[in-house]
């Protein structure tokens, strides 16, 4: 697994179309996949950004996806599809909560909200990054690109 920061500069083109997939409203918005022991997958809005080269989301203390990710940290992050042209990002990997302060101060700096003790920040590691390009909703099947960070 990786940081964003190492996706980019393994795969720039791919880190920039996903990057601008995320970011395409002006804010982060991603769909997150968490999973909780034998529990069914649940799927939830967050705000997303990337911040000096990590993807990260605030959560909100006592939900179920801080606790899903809490316990396991699998996740599955899905960019939101823009139905004129129905591209698709996704990312898998583990979460974790964060415990730097230095990458806590600029989240918390640029985030659209004040975030208090109300809200843990996480970073999503990177395993496996994924896009699908349709140029436009009658184009069928998608293209897909996929990249794994490399065995070290």
């Amino acid at each position: 697994m990786t940081t964003w920061a190492a996706f980019e500069s393994a795969a720039p083109d791919l880190a920039a179309t996903g990057r601008a997939m995320i970011e395409r409203t002006g804010m982060g918005e991603a769909l997150v996949a968490t999973v909780h022991g034998a529990g069914l997958p649940r799927i939830n809005p967050i705000d997303a950004k990337i911040i000096d080269g990590h993807l990260v989301a605030y959560l909100i203390v006592g939900s179920a996806k801080l606790a899903a990710l809490e316990a396991d940290g699998r996740f599955a992050l899905h960019a939101p599809v823009e139905p004129a042209a129905p591209s698709e990002f996704l990312i898998r990997g583990r979460a974790h909560a964060v415990t730097d302060p230095g990458l806590e101060a600029a989240a918390a700096a640029s985030w659209s909200f004040d975030v208090d003790d109300g809200y843990r920040l996480f970073e999503f590691d990177i395993e496996q990054c994924v896009l699908g390009e349709r140029p436009d909703a009658d184009a069928w099947p998608p293209r897909y690109t996929s990249w794994r960070p490399s065995a070290s």
